[in-house]
């Protein structure tokens, strides 16, 4: 019997960028983690409209990566919050940025890995209840386990 991982990781539409645009980073380590079956990845589809819609305007030769990522081991892909969600999280960080950490409290993840500065706020981890990390603080903590 095939053990699933344990760790489940939210992953925010900047870390999605990273990996597709460098495979030496430590974005890319997580996606390689996933392809090994290591960790469970998991967005909002948000997150997947949100990535799709930068990765044609900035990064468009990755696209083909990154639809034979969804088509061939597709992340799990939660729907969006609901505005009262959005609304309880928005009293902690901004609007667009709630939408994030909704979807990532909703589902209990491990973690949310995200680029962006303002989630690293003791505030929003202490009543998220979330560990938010750098793509490289996941990895280190990964790698101690």
């Amino acid at each position: 019997m095939v053990q699933k991982p344990d760790i489940l990781v939210f992953l925010d539409t900047n870390v999605i960028f990273s990996a597709l645009y460098s495979s030496h980073g430590h974005a890319a380590t997580i996606l390689e983690h996933y392809f090994k079956g290591n960790i469970r990845i998991i967005i909002s589809q948000c997150v997947l409209e949100e990535s799709i819609r930068i990765l044609k305007e900035k990064l468009p030769n990755s696209l083909a990566a990154f639809n034979a990522l969804l088509v061939n081991a597709p992340p799990l892909i939660c729907k969006d919050p609901s505005n009262d969600e959005i609304t309880r999280w928005s009293s902690v960080i901004n609007t667009d940025d709630a939408k994030i950490l909704a979807s990532a409290v909703a589902i209990r993840a491990d973690y949310l890995i995200t680029g962006d500065t303002h989630f690293y706020n003791k505030n929003i981890s202490e009543k998220s209840g979330l560990k938010i990390v750098t793509p490289a603080q996941f990895i280190k903590e990964y790698e101690k386990r």
